[in-house]
């Protein structure tokens, strides 16, 4: 439904996680008998979940942690790990810098350039534990690396920046757009492209070849872009709208295309949600880099944090307060969802009666602006269950002492 912002312009009306609801149907189910397995081109997974390409999020390490877990780890191949061989002491650097010049030491830090055997070191340290490997690489840069990347056995290769078009135009003759309809149908590997967070561009991005779409633009926590540009969409209509574009692309033709919900989700409602929306698999970033195996000592950011001109992200705090194993499958000894975020999801599914994604994705969702306060007053003023957000979200940045 479209309303009027003034005479000379109308827009339609979008909602995020908090303002919608899941409707339990008239069925309930054992959640053993719950099945959230997906799958990407020839693989498949235990559970939906993607840990975000982001420098304090993946390594080598947590990658294997993630696919030994059931998952899919993607690690940033224009980041840290491919700019330094001592990765571990420029992140521990990037962690104690000063919330003051934060972002203007992390641009000099990545002036650093990317080290092509850099790249094949870090994507064969996660292949040697036998999970499978993926990896990020922008539009402007995949020409230069994806040969170096497919060469050392990369199994997944995704394309992702802001935004990514299948149209992009330039009139500079030393940057010749990326044709990616022609690129991905020559790469022997499934590739993810995104983000997106329209129906169009969602489908133009599904005609291209792609094995699966990122859709979110500006939603993730350490994420400035909807600040700095003006731009994005909320995510659950976001993910409604790319899950249409899957079902059209589809009739013409034939061709299944995940779609992976990219950002903003905290808890495992948030990503229970995004599955009712329409998504095959969820990206998330800030709820696991709270984790002790993460690389970003308690610190995360995004790919575009760093950027020279115009830097859009920031570099936030977490607390780091359990195991990957713990927030992803648990168990989990909190109450507010941010612990067991798969079983909150298996749960969600079981109590409204789902036996898989694909039938949770035609699940009932209502809009539902008391969802998060309806009844909740005592959490509230005790700040415990429901109220007690912080471990899930960024914690207030501090100066060194």
């Amino acid at each position: 439904m479209e309303v009027e912002i003034g005479r000379g312009k109308k827009a339609r009306r979008a909602y995020g996680f908090d303002d919608i609801a899941i409707v339990p149907s008239r069925r309930t189910r054992d959640p053993d008998d719950v099945d959230i397995s997906w799958t990407l081109g020839p693989y498949r997974f235990a559970i939906p979940l993607l840990a975000s390409a982001m420098d304090g999020v993946v390594s080598p390490e947590a990658a294997q942690e993630v696919g030994r877990l059931g998952g899919l780890a993607v690690l940033n191949l224009e980041g840290i790990f491919t700019r330094y061989e001592d990765a571990e002491d420029i992140l521990a650097r990037i962690a104690q810098l000063p919330k003051d010049v934060a972002t203007r030491e992390m641009q000099a830090i990545y002036e650093e350039p990317v080290k092509p055997e850099l790249i094949a070191q870090r994507i064969q340290e996660i292949k040697a534990s036998g999970v499978v490997t993926a990896a990020s690489l922008t539009p402007q840069k995949v020409r230069n690396y994806y040969e170096l990347a497919l060469d050392a056995g990369l199994d997944v290769l995704v394309i992702q920046g802001t935004v990514v078009s299948a149209e992009h135009v330039s009139t500079d003759p030393t940057r010749p757009p990326l044709n990616l309809k022609e690129f991905i149908a020559d790469l022997p590997v499934p590739v993810v492209v995104g983000g997106c967070a329209s129906y169009h561009t969602g489908l133009h991005l599904m005609r291209t070849g792609a094995a699966g779409v990122l859709v979110g633009v500006g939603p993730g926590a350490a994420c400035t872009t909807r600040g700095v540009l003006g731009i994005g969409v909320p995510q659950a209509t976001a993910i409604a709208d790319v899950a249409a574009a899957r079902s059209q692309n589809m009739l013409e033709t034939g061709e299944y295309v995940r779609v992976i919900a990219d950002g903003g989700m905290r808890n495992g409602g948030d990503i229970s949600k995004a599955i009712a929306c329409g998504a095959d698999a969820v990206m998330v970033g800030s709820p696991l880099a709270r984790a002790h195996e993460a690389p970003g000592h308690g610190y995360h950011w995004g790919m575009a944090t760093f950027h020279a001109t115009l830097p859009r992200g920031a570099r936030v705090e977490t607390v780091q307060n359990g195991t990957l194993e713990e927030i992803i499958t648990g168990p989990a000894h909190e109450n507010d969802g941010t612990f067991n975020l798969m079983g909150g999801l298996r749960t969600s599914m079981a109590t409204c009666g789902y036996r898989d994604i694909a039938e949770f994705n035609r699940a009932e969702l209502m809009i539902a602006p008391a969802l998060q306060s309806e009844g909740k007053h005592l959490q509230r003023d005790q700040q415990v269950g429901m109220a007690n957000r912080a471990v899930a979200r960024e914690a207030p940045e501090h100066m060194p002492a």
